[in-house]
């Protein structure tokens, strides 16, 4: 009997293997993960979860009666230690287990500080995984000082977070703007407008420059401009890496992750990969999107394509982020824009329109789903209506999808 195992139990991996018996795969499934958890999405971690509007339960893909009802062989809190393409087994725990096909969804992890600046300081933490939000709640207490490293869209929700249940926020950023690396001077100024109106004092073109202590335990921070902040506990929110070490374990290329190619297969025609930790050919080059889209419909091409479909991923990117009451939607990937239009609609809302020359490849929509979709639907099906209309608050925007 044919054995899929699949290797990382986070949105991709959930996604291969529902996918496998969907599809009418009959052979044997295995879902390894490290956590001692099912499944469960990430993002309402440090949003809702954190927050305390969501219980755990309601963070799970899928109830675990799901994976026996499939027939699933669920394998948690345990490891891979090794891989052996050759033989086609990997290792977990005291088992060896024989593979025919091997799917890596491994994720990703955060960047830490560096111990030499304080990383290591009790109070230094990073958003990870459920046991991690667990660990910083109870920090999480009116009136403590909380410093958040990283004007990313990571750092930013917790930011957001905090404000919201009375901390006192200091956001810094080494760059010259929040979101400089994945969005317009105008997001950012969007956002910055948000953050202000909250309390959060962020600091732009600023960077840390080491964290103080006493008894190991973190109680300050020298920012590069020699100013010193209090704090109580510290967020780093500095990207993350992918997770490639079983990859290079089994010997197959690495480029920007694990390096796939527009099935999902990597150099080993065994191995395949999704999700965060893995790369596949994009306009050119070997592209890697952080996304619960993307891990989803990676891993479900993955999956399809284990079961013979040879059919190549078409990525459809989109985000989203929620902030306070604003839920910022993205669809397209903006690299390469030289200008932005801007359109305004009724009560408020905005959105934001990436162009190259006459070419539409973005949008950040700003609590105007309406905009989101539209501005969606024109960019993956390659249509690019004239700015002018778009930033003409009259222009009726479906009618911009049969033009």
């Amino acid at each position: 009997m044919k054995h899929v195992i699949v290797v990382g139990a986070g949105q991709a991996g959930a996604s291969c293997v529902a996918r496998l018996r969907a599809k009418g795969f009959d052979g044997q499934i295995t879902l390894i993960g490290e956590e001692p958890f099912p499944p469960y999405q990430r993002p309402p971690l440090s949003k809702a979860y954190l927050l305390g509007e969501m219980e755990r339960d309601r963070l799970y893909l899928r109830p675990e009666s799901f994976y026996a009802e499939q027939d699933i062989t669920l394998k948690l809190g345990t490891p891979v230690t090794a891989i052996d393409p050759v033989e086609q087994t990997l290792t977990v725990g005291d088992d060896v287990l024989h593979y025919d096909d091997l799917v890596l969804t491994t994720g990703s992890t955060p960047r830490r500080l560096p111990a030499a600046i304080g990383g290591d300081l009790d109070g230094v933490m990073v958003v990870r995984g459920l046991q991690d939000v667990d660990a910083m709640a109870p920090r999480f207490a009116k009136g403590a000082r909380v410093l958040i490293v990283g004007g990313g869209y990571i750092g930013l929700e917790a930011a957001a977070v905090a404000a919201k249940l009375e901390l006192s926020v200091t956001l810094v950023e080494m760059a010259d703007r929040i979101l400089q690396r994945v969005a317009a001077p105008e997001t950012s100024d969007y956002f910055r407008q948000v953050h202000s109106r909250h309390g959060v004092d962020i600091r732009e073109g600023v960077g840390l420059d080491h964290l103080t202590g006493a008894e190991g335990r973190v109680t300050g921070a020298v920012l590069s401009d020699g100013s010193t902040v209090e704090v109580d506990f510290v967020l780093v929110g500095v990207g993350i890496v992918p997770n490639t070490q079983l990859a290079e374990m089994a010997g197959v290329e690495i480029d920007n992750g694990i390096a796939t190619d527009a099935q999902g297969r990597t150099s080993d025609p065994h191995i395949w990969a999704a999700g965060d930790c893995a790369s596949f050919p994009l306009n050119g080059q070997q592209m890697r999107l952080e996304s619960v889209g993307n891990a989803i419909d990676q891993a479900e091409c993955v999956a399809d394509n284990i079961l013979g479909s040879d059919r190549p991923y078409e990525a459809k990117p989109w985000f989203w982020s929620d902030q306070y009451d604003v839920k910022l939607q993205i669809a397209g990937l903006s690299t390469g824009y030289d200008k932005i239009v801007t359109r305004h609609g009724e009560d408020g809302v905005v959105s934001f329109w990436y162009y190259a020359g006459d070419q539409l490849l973005a949008i950040d929509a700003m609590n105007d789903p309406r905009a989101y979709m539209v501005g969606k639907r024109l960019i993956e099906s390659g249509k690019s209506p004239a700015p002018d209309a778009v930033a003409d608050p009259a222009t009726d925007l479906k009618a911009l999808l049969k033009a």
